[in-house]
């Protein structure tokens, strides 16, 4: 055998293991559990320590100050999306699942179910942290505060929510979000975005981080600010990435949104 042939063997084993096999992989649906379970265990991690801080700082009075609990989301989905982004593409908010499905780097059709187990997830997280620290889930919601409208906690969601959809958006057209530069960005922003916009609406700018102890708590008051402004945010910071980068779908968006289990390209020729 020449070294021709002996090339063209490695060129089709490697074909085999790498685009076949994870075709097939891709086609069988018991694989998308692996993303499911990915999106639930991070959006328990994530709401365990944003609605965590405020439940601990109620049951311990003067021990979580406002910057330690804002800037805490920002870090716990920092690793996250170091740990787990190449699994499920590390949504952990049902905004961002539907900002990436218009944008056409994620499959409509997978949009539900990454919803469903990121409300689970959030409201699995109430349910532990009630349960340990024996105060009420709602000190660890989202409320808008004391003095101002839901109009205006509404406005900021959104305004806060279009900045971190952007973020995720612009680091996932490099393919960062499966990588350190993600994180960093997504994380940072987080953090930032807390430290001066939570006072006015708590900087949820996810549903599912709201839901999870509104629905433990017993107390839906207002919610509409927190689907209506992150969903309305994810929106114009789809809009603005269409202005910024062109249309979506292209291979580096695809593996950010869908994590590296196999890529569903919708635009293969576009990077």
């Amino acid at each position: 055998m020449n070294e021709g042939e002996i090339a063209k063997q490695q060129v089709v084993g490697w074909i085999d293991a790498e685009v076949v096999g994870p075709m097939e992989d891709f086609q069988d649906s018991k694989q998308e559990w692996r993303r499911l379970a990915s999106e639930l265990l991070g959006t328990f991690f994530l709401v365990l320590v944003a609605a965590g801080a405020g439940m601990m700082g109620q049951a311990f009075p003067d021990t979580i100050g406002r910057a330690a609990a804002v800037t805490a989301p920002g870090l716990m989905v920092m690793a996250i999306i170091l740990f787990m982004g190449k699994v499920s593409g590390a949504h952990l908010n049902p905004a961002v699942s539907l900002a990436f499905a218009a944008r056409g780097d994620f499959q409509w059709r997978r949009v539900p179910g990454y919803i469903v187990v990121q409300l689970l997830g959030a409201t699995l997280a109430a349910l532990f942290l009630q349960a340990v620290i024996d105060v009420s889930a709602v000190y660890g919601s989202n409320y808008p505060a004391s003095g101002y409208s839901a109009m205006a906690a509404f406005w900021m969601e959104l305004i806060l929510t279009l900045g971190l959809v952007s973020v995720i958006l612009g680091t996932a057209s490099g393919a960062q979000n499966i990588g350190i530069i993600g994180a960093f960005g997504v994380g940072g922003y987080i953090a930032l975005a807390g430290l001066w916009g939570s006072p006015i609406s708590g900087a949820s700018m996810n549903p599912a981080r709201t839901f999870g102890p509104d629905l433990v708590g017993a107390d839906f008051t207002d919610y509409w600010v927190y689907v209506a402004g992150p969903v309305v945010g994810a929106a114009a910071a789809v809009a603005l990435g269409f202005v910024l980068r062109g249309r979506g779908g292209g291979r580096d968006g695809s593996d950010a949104a869908q994590g590296a289990l196999f890529t569903d390209v919708a635009e293969p020729d576009e990077a």
